[in-house]
């Protein structure tokens, strides 16, 4: 099964397109550039079957409404989903609670946040722990810590593990972030992603691909250099 990845926006988001089907796909943190995602989605002959958020922060949501938009002109739904817990950062208050995220980096935070479209549409969808995405091979993982409502998402038959801000090539998720908690992430993934098998691939949400081998080795666990 295909996955694509299309490195979006100011702050460099791994935006994922994962086929489901022969002509059917899930989009994973469409975080900007919703044009450059939607040439890749038409080349590739892909309709998305949903929109589906590692976490609520800008730089992995802001794009999801033109997508919502495009597709209805071609009278397709795209629905959107996201864990419970990080719903806040979606629809009505996206920008307030998003604006809390991004203000204690100052200029530059407030830089990249300006750079994100605040209207981003409300869930309609909430993804839990143990759940498959539409029936497929895509498992949710609830891995709290860079927010309340982080998951990770794995395909055992892919081998493929799409860890959002939760764990990167040779460096974690922020918890300097407001409704960041260390002590969860770090318990999320040595408890969790640190147990699947040693040759799952790592697709992040910022950074280049890596494996959980690779990181049980050579990770130091501290999040040095982790985007917000």
């Amino acid at each position: 099964m295909l996955i694509d990845r299309v490195i979006v926006g100011s702050m460099y988001t791994n935006s994922y397109i994962v086929s489901t089907g022969k002509k059917e796909c899930i989009i994973v943190d469409p975080g900007a550039d919703s044009t450059v995602l939607i040439q890749r989605l038409e080349a590739m002959n892909l309709l998305p079957q949903a929109i589906v958020f590692t976490h609520g922060h800008l730089d992995h949501t802001s794009a999801a409404r033109d997508l919502v938009e495009y597709y209805a002109g071609r009278n397709h739904h795209v629905p959107i989903g996201i864990h419970e817990a990080d719903a806040g950062y979606l629809g009505s208050t996206a920008g307030d609670i998003n604006h809390q995220v991004f203000a204690p980096f100052g200029e530059p935070g407030m830089e990249a946040f300006r750079s994100f479209s605040t209207d981003v549409p409300e869930p309609e969808f909430f993804v839990a722990e143990g759940e498959s995405l539409l029936e497929s091979d895509l498992v949710v993982m609830h891995t709290p810590g860079h927010s309340a409502g982080s998951i990770c998402i794995y395909s055992e038959p892919r081998q493929a593990l799409f860890s959002g801000d939760t764990l990167f090539f040779n460096t974690i998720g922020r918890t300097d972030v407001t409704f960041g908690d260390e002590e969860s992430l770090h318990s999320a993934i040595s408890q969790r992603l640190f147990e699947l098998p040693p040759d799952t691939r790592v697709f992040p949400g910022h950074g280049p691909l890596t494996s959980i081998e690779r990181e049980i080795r050579n990770n130091p666990m501290v999040s040095d250099g982790a985007t917000i």
